[in-house]
Order: structure tokens, then C-alpha cells, then sequence
């Protein structure tokens, strides 16, 4: 992926230097991010399979594979079904740390009872992504050990003495021993060496509670093994102890990394004790932003014993339970495209979130939440917040309809999809919201009329609604190779599509268009003095190619000469099918550094570039403006993209090079 340094036109001193080679620069940044560790790394800090990347989860078959066999091959009475459950227990886990990724994202998008209020950024998600390598370890340990320990094979089901002796131990030694293990790694020697990986994120995400180097974490699995064994070698352990006191240590771990409180005052209240007993996220928050106090596991007991807890615990708690008084300034309005995407959102998979979005074929195994997550949502349907950021004073929140592209695309499910975003504009009015943008499908002119069917049912709105036509028309028109005299434009007729049109025409620019039906409704639709530059054309001859909604086919494409140019003016991108060709992103803009809270990627888009109809809104709040931009209404485009360009936001040309 290249971008086009000699074919770009400078318009102004805006302009210079602008246009980078950002697929190139994003992926250099990823690698670097993503080999961050400890300070100084120590030994036993890469994980033994590492190299495997998205792989590494072979290591487990030969286990599994035993454990299946060996069950299958042996005489019914001899039968031992506690190796034969570890694998379940393994995606139980994962299942588990999911969902706590998905409570977190969704809460810190939308509460206002976040703990610390700075941003996670791009790094700290490559950092994490490795979250389930300790699921993986323990997986292998557990397999071994059920192998070769004593007193694993047939344990009943449940025992009470297990579970008491499971409580006075995690009680006694392994608090106390990981409080001083604890303390230890944060001596400079060891904490340069392993445990600085950890605190690396200041912001904690519940995953960053297992986010350690391999030797730190064969530390604590030693640590937690102690009720482990002592059930074993008393002859007390039982399956369902065994995976209560797993479970619990996951919950707690995944609890207190949140940036959010959730544990509501009236517990202590009640039970006052359990102060010593449950630590909360705003007090291990505090271990990760003052990191000389706070060091319990999950009982603060021994902070209070030896004089370790931070004076402001209590009063960051009841802080954090009240919340901040924040407004939110815009809200961007998407929806799920394909069922694979629901998985791209930042609340899903928080590694797939933060890359552009692609098919992958194993999450077609998967299909059947996104229609689990349809169907609930089709009983309770309303938005949800899928992100929260924040550009200086301004507070931005991206929220979503829960509906896929096929549904905009069903007769039946309009009205009802109407009535969902004008659920979503009334209440972002209520809550004094200044602006509300559209995108992708959520602005159809079949649909609701780029928007004006709101204001046409709630003509008295204070909170502006904007399509982001204007600035998507004038990144399009910054995007046509210096030099151009004729386009070709592809697809249907539409608000951007005559707009563009104008413009070309004004510019001396003249514009093909093969269907004959288009291009009567182009001259209905333009001034007739410009009629002299739009031609009705089918020779595919041109070198630039403008599309716009509707299928551009692979025998159109074929016939585009070589080194044609591909440029999209919809928010969705054309099938790539020529290897001779160039293909542009979507309208889109590279977002200023001051834009922060960016953790995932914008749909097909690449790292912190945001499409052009969400930085409309954007830019509409931060210059004030009193208007709506929806239904047959475009404002000042030189004028939108001047206000884009001083406000930080860059040019982007992100271009497939397919000749070879």
C-alpha cells in the first residue's frame, strides 16, 4: 500500500507534507509497540511459543488429544472424565476474560464513573494482546499435572472441607506471600526486569491483570497452586473447588484492573469487614498510578497490617462511585456492517478492534452470536456506546444501532430502524448533546432523507444533525490526481454524487457517466451552464474512476485501462479485483495527536484515521456551528475542509497498489 506523493494537488500551505506513506509508518509503529516489555528484560521474559503467533494454540492438541483418546480407550468402570474436562474449563476461561473485556469497554464508552480519565491507546493493545498465553500455560500445567500428581483421578464433585481448607489458605499463605512477592518485584532490579511490563499500562483494562512476562508468571501459578495441592495431598480436593477457586481468582483479577467502580458502597455498609476482605478497582488503581501502595492481591488486609494503603483509598472510591459531571458534546452514529464485524467492535475482540477490518474464516464458526446478539437486541433495541474519546475540551462518544447492513437493505425493517436513530436523537437532545453525525447506512436518501426525516418529525431540535456530505465531497475532490481532465462516475445518484459533480464541472473537469438514466438525472440536477462538461459516455477509456454506491462488478473493473484509479465517494469500498489498478480508501482523514481515547480501527480504515463523515461532526462541534447539514443541505466545502485542515486533521490517500 503506497500513497501517491507525485499525482497529489497542493491546494495551500495545509497541504505540504500531509500525505505519508501510512499503512507503512502504522505498521512499523505496530512492531515496535508490540516488542515493548520490560524495561530491561530479564530472563524468561518471551513466552515459549511466541513465534506461533495466532498459532500458539496448537501447543494444547497433543494434550487434548491424549486426554480424548486416552478416555475413548479405556474400560467404562476405569474411566477418568477430570482430564477429559480441562479443555472445556480452558474456554470456559476465555469466555470469561471476554466477557470482562466487553463489560469494560462498554461501561468506560459510557459511564461517567471512570477511575483514571486519560486515554488507551494503540500500544497498550498490542501490549495486551498476548491476554490469554497464561490460559494457555495453565492449561498445559493442569494436563501434566493431572497426569502425573496423585489423587486427581475420579475427585468427587464437590467436598466442603476442600472449600474451607481452598479459603484459610488463600487467606494465610498466598496473600501473604504474593503481598511480599509483590513488594519484591517493585525493587528495581526485578521491576526493570519484569514487573515494569505490567505497570507499562496506566489505565487498566481487566486483561492487563494477566499481562506479565512468562517467568512472573510461572511465579504466580506456584503461588496459587498451594490449595491446590494441600486438597490433593489431604485427600480433601474435588472438581468443583477446584474450579470455583480458579474462577474466583479470574474474577477478582479481571474486577480490580477495571477503570470503572463497581462495587457499590452499600456492601461495605453492610458488611463493614469485607473492607479488608475484597479489594476494589479504584484501590488497585491506585497501585498502578502511585505504585508504592496498594500491593495486596485481593484481601487488603495486609496493606492495613503493614502500613502499605494509599491515604486517598477511600476517598477515590466514594469519588469514583459518584462520577464526574461531563457532557457529551457528539456522538457519531454506526452500525455493525457484516456479521464478522460485530466482532471488530472495540467492546468484542479487542485485537481484531484494533486492526482495519477483514474476513477471517474461523469467526464464521462464531456466527451464531452476532445472531444471538441480533435477536436480543431485537427485544430490547436500543444503541449502545462503542467508544468514548476526547479532543482537548471536546467529548466525542461513538454509539451504535444494533442492526446489521442487510437489514437497511429490507423494506421491512425501515421503520423500525428510523425509529431506533430517532430514539437515539432525542435522547442525545435530552442529554444536551450538540451534535449527532450519520453514518454509513444510517443516512440513506431512500431511507430517511440524509437525515431530514428527523427534523421534518422534531422541527424544534437544538442538537445539530449532520450527514458529513460536505467534507466527504471535499476529500474526494482533494483526492482527484493533479492533471485529471475526464472522469468516469460509477454507481448510483446520490446527495455527494451530484455534488461532486458540480464541482468537477466548475473545475474544468469533465465527467463520464455510462447510464444513460443517471445522467438525465445528473443534468436535472446540476446548472445548465455546467451541462457542456457532463457526457454520457460507455467507452471505459478514462483513467480516474469515481464510485459511488452500488456494485462496481469485476467485468466493469476489467474494463478500466491499466494503472486505472480507483476513488470511492461512499463510505463503502469497492471489491478490489485488478492487480494493475490503484484503489483508494474511502473518504477519510488522518486525526490530529490531541485527539485521544483511540484504541480501535474506523471499519476498513487504518490506525487513527477516521472517515470523513465522522470528522464532519467533529469539526461542525468544534467551530460552532448553528446548522443542520442533513436532507438536500451541503454547506461551504472549501470552507468545511479549511476548518478540517486547521483543526489538525490531515489529508489520507491510503492506496492498494496492485500493479506488479
Amino acid at each position: 500500500m503506497l500513497s501517491l506523493f507525485p499525482q497529489w494537488p497542493l491546494k495551500n500551505e495545509h497541504d505540504v507534507g500531509s500525505i505519508i506513506d501510512i499503512s507503512t509508518y502504522l505498521f512499523r509503529e505496530d512492531k515496535q509497540s508490540s516488542r515493548r516489555m520490560a524495561s530491561r528484560p530479564g530472563p524468561m521474559t518471551d513466552w515459549p511459543w511466541q513465534k506461533l503467533g495466532s498459532f500458539k494454540y496448537v501447543v494444547l492438541a497433543p494434550w487434548v488429544v491424549q486426554s480424548v483418546y486416552s478416555y475413548l480407550t479405556t474400560e467404562e468402570r476405569e474411566r477418568d472424565i477430570t482430564n477429559l474436562l480441562i479443555f472445556p474449563y480452558f474456554l470456559w476461561r476465555l469466555l470469561h476474560g471476554q466477557l470482562w473485556i466487553s463489560l469494560a469497554r462498554c461501561q468506560t464508552a459510557k459511564t461517567k464513573q471512570r477511575i483514571v480519565d486519560k486515554s488507551i491507546e494503540f500500544e497498550q493493545v498490542d501490549r495486551e494482546r498476548n491476554w490469554d498465553d497464561q490460559i494457555i500455560l495453565n492449561a498445559i500445567l493442569y494436563y501434566i499435572g493431572f497426569m502425573y500428581v496423585p489423587g486427581t483421578s475420579r475427585m468427587p464433585l464437590w467436598r466442603w472441607d476442600g472449600l474451607v481448607l481452598t479459603i484459610l489458605l488463600h487467606m494465610g499463605p498466598v496473600e501473604f506471600i504474593y503481598y511480599w512477592f509483590h513488594r519484591a518485584l517493585h525493587h528495581h532490579f526485578l521491576y526493570s526486569r519484569y514487573h515494569s511490563h505490567h505497570h507499562s499500562s496506566i489505565v487498566t483494562e481487566p486483561i492487563t491483570a494477566v499481562i506479565h512476562p512468562f517467568a512472573e508468571h510461572v511465579g504466580y501459578f506456584l503461588l496459587f497452586s498451594i490449595p491446590f495441592l494441600s486438597m490433593l495431598f489431604t485427600g480433601t480436593a474435588s472438581a468443583g473447588v477446584f474450579t470455583m477457586y480458579a474462577t474466583y481468582i479470574d474474577f477478582m483479577n479481571y474486577m480490580g484492573h477495571c477503570n470503572f467502580e463497581l462495587v457499590p458502597k452499600w456492601v461495605f455498609n453492610i458488611f463493614p469487614v469485607l473492607k479488608y476482605l475484597m479489594y476494589t478497582p479504584s484501590f488497585h488503581s491506585l497501585h498502578h498510578t502511585q505504585f508504592r501502595t496498594n500491593y495486596a492481591l485481593f484481601m487488603p488486609f495486609y496493606d492495613y497490617i503493614y502500613g502499605t494503603v494509599d491515604k486517598s483509598s477511600d476517598k477515590l472510591y466514594e469519588d469514583s462511585l459518584r462520577g464526574r459531571e461531563e457532557t457529551t458534546d457528539v456522538i457519531h452514529l454506526i452500525h455493525p456492517t457484516t456479521l464478522q464485524s460485530f466482532y471488530h467492535l472495540p467492546p468484542a475482540i479487542a485485537s481484531l478492534a484494533s486492526q482495519p477490518y477483514s474476513s477471517r474464516w474461523y469467526l464464521s464458526l462464531f456466527s451464531l452470536i452476532p445472531y444471538g446478539f441480533m435477536s436480543f437486541t431485537w427485544i430490547f433495541g436500543s444503541t449502545f456506546a462503542v467508544e468514548r474519546n476526547v479532543f482537548d475540551q471536546l467529548r466525542m462518544q461513538t454509539c451504535a444501532i444494533p442492526r446489521f447492513s442487510f437489514h437497511y437493505l429490507s423494506s421491512t425493517q425501515k421503520d423500525a430502524i428510523n425509529s431506533l436513530i430517532e430514539n437515539a436523537i432525542l435522547k442525545a437532545e435530552k442529554e444536551g448533546v450538540k451534535v449527532l453525525s450519520l453514518g454509513l447506512l444510517n443516512q440513506g436518501e431512500r431511507f430517511n432523507g440524509n437525515g431530514e426525516l428527523y427534523l421534518q418529525k422534531h422541527p424544534n431540535l437544538k442538537i445539530r444533525i449532520v450527514d458529513g456530505s460536505s467534507l466527504a465531497v471535499a476529500v474526494v475532490l482533494h483526492s482527484i490526481p493533479q492533471g485529471t481532465k475526464q472522469v468516469l462516475l460509477k454507481g448510483n445518484i446520490s446527495k455527494v454524487v451530484c455534488a461532486l459533480t458540480m464541482n468537477l464541472c466548475q473545475r474544468g473537469i469533465q465527467v463520464a457517466v455510462v447510464c444513460k438514466d443517471n445522467f438525465d438525472k445528473l443534468k436535472l440536477r446540476i446548472p445548465t451552464e455546467l451541462w457542456s462538461n457532463l457526457i454520457l459516455s460507455t467507452s471505459y477509456t478514462q483513467k480516474v474512476w469515481v464510485v459511488g454506491d452500488g456494485e462496481l462488478s469485476k467485468k466493469e473493473q476489467t474494463r478500466a485501462p491499466e494503472e486505472t484509479h480507483f476513488i470511492p465517494c461512499t463510505q463503502f469500498p469497492p471489491q478490489k479485483v485488478r492487480k494493475d489498478c490503484f484503489y483508494y480508501s474511502t473518504p477519510a482523514m488522518l486525526i490530529p495527536k490531541a485527539l485521544q481515547h483511540v484504541y480501535s480501527c474506523e471499519n476498513w480504515l487504518p490506525r487513527r484515521v477516521m472517515s470523513a463523515w465522522r470528522v464532519a461532526g467533529i469539526v461542525h462541534a468544534l467551530e460552532g456551528w448553528d446548522v443542520d447539514e442533513c436532507g438536500d443541505t451541503m454547506l461551504d466545502i472549501e470552507k468545511v475542509w479549511s476548518a478540517s485542515l486547521c483543526h489538525g486533521f490531515r489529508p489520507m490517500i491510503t492506496v492498494d497498489l496492485k500493479y506488479e
